[in-house]
């Protein structure tokens, strides 16, 4: 049985959810044991192993258990309540095969506890490589592919801002924002002291200086759709069969309306040094922009991708910096020093004086 309370892995409850699945029929769970469990940087990841009594041969022999962390289980902590919106509103209105099915997604209120019941991809998908080893040029392509087919499901689709997602105030999103960045900046600049260098600061303070005026592209409110936020390769399941195009996309707990390049900078830009940066980053785009358009995107053309590719990149430099603020250990380092090497070489910096 479970050795802590865990009511999302209640017999009972899973019986209900699962029923309500059209997985069980007049069945019953009748036991539940934790087959795996580890803890991500934000949430806990729970392989539960269900045993049934009269259960319909479509049942699942396991599933996935997801929920918060004990000590990031507060009121001011949204992450999860995020995730459980996404898969409320977003998850079930997407393509059949780009995201885990999710049975249940749940969060409450008044303590900010969520949890999410998912499919288990354990035996026949796997992740592209174990962290931090890129994945090869064909795994590349095929994830690149496959936040295409994301993308295009959601592109300028009437429902953003509406019933899915928020768009805000323009001008008083704009200026909060530079507010909040700009207070961020400064905590995190007075921690740095001189590892954070002359030159990088004077780019952080243009960049405060402009942000308002870079926000313009976001509130055209055009060629946009859902994005990702923390589209990293270790974020997607890649099928066990090569032959498959059955990619996954996972972990939606920073997702929002933006420009598709921001997914595609932040597994790049964001996560690759220079020569492999160097080396795959064009011909991506490249891949991607195909797979966009034969997904039926038009009016959208490969350099606007570029454009949206360089303005995203240099959005990127403030990640760090938040990741820093909210304790999120030994990445925000990495990820500091390989974004300002991506604006560097990507002209970042001429974005600032337009």
């Amino acid at each position: 049985m479970i050795a802590e309370p865990l009511p999302a892995a209640d017999a009972e409850h899973l019986t209900d959810v699962l029923r309500r699945a059209g997985v069980l029929d007049d069945g019953r769970v009748s036991d539940v044991q934790v087959a795996s469990s580890r803890a991500t940087v934000l949430s806990r990841i729970i392989r539960l192993r269900l045993s049934y009594d009269n259960a319909a041969t479509n049942a699942p022999s396991s599933i996935i258990l997801k929920t918060g962390l004990p000590d990031r289980v507060n009121k001011t902590w949204n992450a999860g309540r995020q995730e459980v919106a996404f898969y409320v509103n977003v998850g079930k209105a997407t393509p059949a095969g780009l995201v885990p099915l999710c049975l249940e997604a749940a969060w409450d209120e008044s303590t900010n506890a969520w949890h999410l019941l998912l499919e288990d991809l354990t035996l026949t998908h796997t992740h592209p490589t174990y962290g931090p080893l890129p994945p090869s040029t064909l795994q590349c392509e095929r994830i690149v592919k496959a936040w295409a087919r994301f993308h295009a499901a959601w592109w300028d689709d009437p429902r953003l801002g509406r019933s899915v997602g928020t768009w805000g105030d323009e001008r008083e999103d704009a200026a909060s924002l530079q507010r909040f960045f700009a207070e961020r900046y400064q905590g995190f600049a007075d921690r740095l002291g001189d590892r954070l260098p002359q030159e990088r600061r004077d780019l952080y303070e243009r960049y405060l200086d402009v942000m308002p005026r870079l926000w313009e592209r976001y509130h055209s409110r055009r060629n946009l759709t859902i994005i990702h936020g923390d589209a990293h390769v270790w974020n997607c399941f890649l099928p066990q069969d090569d032959s498959s195009d059955d990619i996954r996309l996972f972990d939606w707990d920073a997702w929002r309306i933006g420009a598709a390049a921001a997914d595609l900078a932040y597994m790049m830009a964001m996560h690759w040094y220079p020569d492999r940066r160097r080396q795959l980053e064009r011909p991506l785009l490249d891949h991607y922009h195909a797979a966009l358009v034969g997904e039926g995107v038009s009016g959208y053309d490969r350099r606007a991708l570029d454009d949206d590719y360089r303005l995203s990149a240099l959005f990127l430099i403030m990640r760090p910096i938040n990741q820093e603020a909210i304790d999120i250990p030994v990445i925000w380092w990495n990820n500091l020093e390989r974004i300002l090497l991506a604006v560097d070489d990507l002209g970042c910096e001429d974005l600032l004086h337009v």
